[in-house]
């Protein structure tokens, strides 16, 4: 079989977002990008620091309710689905839940060929923030390299 799907995951910061452009770039064929933040990103506001949806504590803690658990096994279907029907992809997570986040991948890739790819990265490059991309900067925090070529 040949690998349908690449889910990295991975610290915040930790260059998941970078890697993922770099596999679109060198990858045979056309790889399709979903990460977790784009998710985040797609709930309605009222989701956002409510008990119901996601909220973000001082210390970094991460907690999740209801609604966001029955939207997030909506979205993994979803992105199963389109590889099922044919798209090869690449996702970008963050297993805040430890090996249960994997497992609700590997249930719903089920009877896929995936390629599982940890993404670790110093604390102290992770504290230098995100590409210029994502933070609009224009300039890479200056411990980080572009390290992508075509093949």
């Amino acid at each position: 079989m040949t690998t349908q799907v690449i889910v990295l995951n991975g610290g915040s910061s930790s260059g998941k977002s970078g890697i993922v452009r770099c596999l679109q770039e060198v990858l045979p064929g056309s790889w399709l990008a979903f990460g977790v933040d784009s998710f985040v990103e797609a709930l309605p506001a009222r989701m956002r620091g409510s008990e119901e949806g996601i909220t973000f504590a001082a210390d970094g803690g991460v907690s999740v309710g209801p609604e966001f658990r029955a939207l997030d096994a909506a979205w993994t279907q979803g992105i199963a689905a389109m590889v099922r029907a044919g798209a090869k992809v690449v996702i970008d997570d963050v297993f805040l839940g430890g090996p249960a986040s994997r497992q609700r991948w590997e249930k719903a890739l089920d009877g896929l060929d995936v390629l599982w790819v940890g993404v670790r990265c110093d604390g102290a490059v992770a504290a230098g923030g995100r590409s210029p991309e994502a933070t609009g900067s224009g300039a890479w925090p200056r411990h980080r390299h572009t390290w992508c070529t075509r093949a």
